[in-house]
């Protein structure tokens, strides 16, 4: 009896292309009996059939590749394992680094994004065993309770996360921290910081304490808990995230997550000498950069521009300049979220990072969301959102879904902005550029904070700075008076003063 896993079982190869199952040829199959014992021929039928639902049945099929290597590695193995579970992670892959170099094929691959920029990743073949194996461990430690893992899966924590819907974070890793003891206390900490805040805010709390774990690992090896940290340790540390680790390039934002962790560790667990071991006059002021934004003749050709992606991309581009809202915003708006009062038509807006406001809006602006509302209902159906992810019309288009598709299309386009360098996929310019023309507009501060979603009215000064109209209606005077108190300093020049004012040569 033939002991093969056939493709042409799986869901994924009746929706294939007729193109695809030729490529595929007559019985696309991947052969158990390659690998060298029953239990490890069952546990990869499972794994064969978990991995059919998630990839396209050709992707699926160009993964044997990977599945050959892995069988040809065990087949030179004297001590073959009985399981997949019988080594662990680091020796699957070791032996497999070790099998590919034998036969002279790379451990690195160089992979470029949609912006160009090439980076270096592992072999496809080493990304395959990490799929493989992580898919057993996780199937062993499915009874286990989630938070004595060193990786969570925030699904099947006993709390709701608060995601962004447009960019799905699936999983926290306390791996990198290494000192066991701060590895549990930080757990216990993120659990409880995860309730109250956003998953965004809980993974730049990880990013901070990830660097000060590397920190202790390399500096003071004896501390290995939150309960044998001190000032002097603290000020040793800042120390050199100001002179020797200068990898971060949000140095305040960093040092106001860590100590946020620190003291929820020093509620949780406590420790008094913990709290507030990070002074507010170490944390430096909040000095905001120049905000960019396009310039007129850059918004008009990325405008232009629009016309050469698909329609509902490009509807929902202009939707998101006309609102100025956030691109996750944007994303996220409902199929329901026009009504009418008072003879206005009022948009809802379901802010992810704060809160549900409503404001009206124009007409024309009206009738381009009411478009892509009917797009969305003759492609995918009714449902919740106006965009819609690719996979899955439930649920709302994820950020990098289009900002692939854009950029993809800025570099087939040779899209270039005012410096001569490709336009980059700038989404929250756009917010900026309304908040501009608002402030260009002589709007009050409230209104503007009220159009933008703002609770306060703190950052609509940053629209105001922005505006060169507005610095020279609100300096024009001030410039006028000072050219004034140059020219009476000037007394006695007269007809040099003249000359140099009049000089042709200087026109």
């Amino acid at each position: 009896m033939e002991n093969k896993f056939y493709i042409k079982k799986l869901d994924s190869y009746e929706k294939a292309s007729e193109i695809s199952k030729i490529r595929m040829g007559t019985e696309p199959s991947y052969d158990l009996d390659l690998l060298p014992s029953v239990q490890m021929q069952k546990e990869m039928r499972e794994f064969l059939k978990y991995r059919g639902q998630q990839l396209g049945a050709e992707k699926f099929y160009t993964e044997r590749r990977f599945y050959h290597h892995l069988c040809k590695m065990l087949q030179t193995r004297r001590d073959r394992p009985e399981s997949f579970l019988d080594w662990d992670k680091e020796k699957w892959k070791q032996q497999m680094k070790i099998w590919l170099l034998q036969q002279r094929l790379p451990l690195t691959e160089i992979a470029k994004s949609h912006c160009g920029n090439e980076t270096v990743s592992q072999a496809k073949t080493l990304h395959y065993i990490d799929r493989l194996i992580d898919y057993f461990l996780d199937l062993r430690d499915a009874d286990v309770d989630e938070m004595t893992k060193d990786v969570w899966q925030l699904e099947k924590l006993d709390i709701q996360v608060k995601q962004d819907l447009t960019r799905t974070t699936r999983i926290i890793n306390f791996k990198e921290i290494s000192q066991q003891d701060l590895r549990e206390e930080v757990k216990k900490a993120i659990y409880f910081q995860l309730k109250t805040e956003s998953i965004g805010t809980v993974k730049k709390e990880m990013t901070a304490i990830r660097r000060f774990s590397r920190y202790l690992k390399e500096n003071n090896k004896e501390v290995d808990s939150c309960s044998k940290l001190d000032r002097k340790i603290m000020e040793e540390y800042l120390i050199y995230m100001k002179t020797e680790d200068t990898g971060t390039k949000r140095y305040r934002a960093e040092l106001t997550r860590l100590r946020a962790l620190l003291n929820m560790v020093a509620d949780v667990y406590q420790y008094p000498q913990v709290k507030d071991l990070i002074l507010n006059r170490d944390i430096p002021p909040d000095i905001r950069g120049e905000i960019k934004i396009y310039s007129d003749q850059e918004l008009k050709r990325f405008n232009a521009f629009l016309t050469k992606v698909d329609v509902q991309t490009a509807r929902l581009m202009l939707i998101h300049q006309m609102l100025g809202t956030r691109m996750s915003d944007t994303l996220t708006l409902r199929t329901d979220c026009l009504i009418e009062k008072d003879g206005e038509t009022i948009i809802q807006i379901h802010q992810m990072k704060t809160h549900f406001y409503e404001k009206p809006i124009s007409q024309e602006l009206a009738v381009l969301i009411k478009e892509a509302i009917r797009y969305r209902e003759k492609e995918h159906g009714k449902g919740k959102y106006i965009f819609t992810s690719l996979s899955d019309p439930s649920k709302p288009m994820k950020y990098a879904t289009v900002q692939q598709k854009i950029t993809d299309k800025i570099y087939q386009e040779n899209l270039r902005d005012d410096k001569g360098e490709y336009f980059g996929f700038g989404s929250h310019m756009y917010r900026h550029i309304y908040g501009m023309k608002l402030a260009e507009m002589h709007v009050d501060d409230w209104t503007i904070a009220r159009l933008l979603g703002h609770r306060s009215l703190r950052n609509v000064k940053y629209y105001r700075k922005m505006s060169n109209k507005i610095l020279a209606d609100d300096t024009r005077k001030t410039r006028n008076r000072l050219s004034k108190m140059v020219l009476e300093c000037l007394e006695g020049w007269e007809e040099e003063y003249e000359q140099i004012r009049f000089d042709d040569s200087l026109q």
